[in-house]
C-alpha cells in the first residue's frame, strides 16, 4: 500500500486505524466496526485508499477515496 492510505487491522485484541508509514495507530476500538467508519472517515479525508483487514490479516474489503491509479482512462 502506498504511504498514506489508511489500514484497518485488528492486533492484540483490539481493532485499530493507521496511516501507511506510520509505525504506530492512529486510533484504536472495540469493535471492527467502529474501527471501520473512523477508517473510512479518515481516507475520505486525505482522499486515499481504505484497507479493510479481517481479523486473520488478509484483506477483506478495499475503498478508494481519491485517485485511484487502477481507473486510469486508456
Amino acid at each position: 500500500m502506498p504511504n498514506g492510505d489508511i489500514e484497518t487491522y485488528y492486533e492484540d485484541g483490539q481493532w485499530k486505524n493507521k496511516v501507511e508509514g506510520s509505525s504506530r495507530a492512529a486510533n484504536v476500538h472495540e469493535t471492527k466496526a467502529e474501527a471501520q467508519a473512523k477508517g473510512r472517515q479518515m481516507a475520505q479525508e486525505r482522499r486515499v485508499e481504505h484497507v479493510i483487514k479481517k481479523q486473520d490479516g488478509t484483506i477483506g474489503e478495499r475503498n478508494s477515496y481519491g485517485h485511484d491509479p487502477r481507473n486510469i482512462p486508456g
